[in-house]
């Protein structure tokens, strides 16, 4: 049992966090299954905080970071052929491999493209930007974690619109943040939701 594991286990009972078994040379997985109003499953990684980011000035004591997915209560992640479900496995393993292998660093706010416009995240999930953020409707539960002399964070990974991504660029982290909130999006994946910049008027054509 790794450090993470276990104090997650003191924090959410260790009944509700377990290892998911992954491939010689990729990084180890949490589940973590939560009730909240409506239940979620997290997919976490479980030692990306052993890399100690480069991190700016600015953000000393952001150095030791955690990426994961939240998952609704419908999706089927145990199925590990299906396309709509399965592609969330590779996507944080890529994710954390970069950081490591190119000594970069993740935070909240930084944006990256997970395709183009011909390949999006899968059939039903049309999405083909990353945007990670603090937790939105996680934030008491995880709320940063002391490891013995690091403090740990959380980043959630929120899959987003090239428009919404444009939007972002244009108006800045804080304005967009705003607007997703305003729409109810937080970090807890939707396979049925649309951009949040369309107005009702194109509603209204269709």
């Amino acid at each position: 049992m790794t450090d993470l594991q276990a104090a997650l286990g003191n924090r959410f009972g260790e009944h509700r966090v377990s290892i998911l078994p992954t491939k010689e040379g990729e990084i180890s997985l949490l589940v973590l299954d939560l009730e909240l109003n409506s239940p979620v499953t997290l997919i976490m990684t479980n030692g990306l905080s052993d890399y100690k980011m480069p991190v700016h000035e600015k953000m000393k004591g952001r150095e030791f970071n955690e990426l994961y997915f939240c998952l609704p209560s419908y999706w089927k992640w145990k199925e590990l052929d299906n396309e709509k479900m399965n592609w969330i496995f590779p996507w944080i393993q890529k994710l954390s491999n970069y950081v490591v292998e190119k000594n970069a660093w993740f935070g909240h706010g930084h944006t990256m493209p997970c395709g183009t416009d011909e390949n999006r995240l899968s059939s039903s999930m049309l999405q083909n930007y990353f945007f990670l953020s603090d937790p939105v409707l996680l934030e008491a539960e995880l709320a940063p974690i002391q490891l013995g002399e690091k403090t740990v964070h959380f980043l959630s990974i929120i899959p987003i619109f090239p428009d919404e991504m444009d939007y972002k660029q244009g108006k800045g982290t804080f304005k967009f943040e705003k607007k997703l909130r305003t729409h109810g999006i937080t970090e807890k994946l939707d396979d049925f939701r649309g951009t949040i910049l369309r107005s009702k008027w194109r509603f209204l054509k269709k």
